[in-house]
């Protein structure tokens, strides 16, 4: 049995790459090595979000996958303070 692929329903129109509505643009030099890229007609796409370059825009992409966390000074990795005393609150 053939593995299917998300882009398989896609359909190239003159605007680019278009998947469920949305236009699919090509990947960023700062994807490369994660594990969402798929190629199609030998262009290569990211699986989780139609705008890749805007997801790096402001600092690491939150879906890639080859990009480790943030780590502060001391060499902690940095944690959502919100996120931190709802933990705090739940026993963890």
């Amino acid at each position: 049995m053939a593995k299917t692929s998300i882009f398989d329903h896609a359909e190239r129109t003159q605007e680019g790459l278009k998947l469920n509505g949305f236009i699919l643009h090509q990947i960023v030099e700062q994807c490369e090595g994660c594990e969402r890229i798929h190629t199609v007609e030998g262009e290569r796409y990211c699986s989780s979000y139609p705008q890749p370059a805007a997801k790096w825009r402001h600092g690491a992409c939150n879906f890639a996958t080859h990009v480790k966390a943030d780590m502060d000074k001391e060499g902690k990795v940095k944690v959502n303070p919100l996120k931190a005393s709802k933990r705090a609150a739940r026993g963890r």
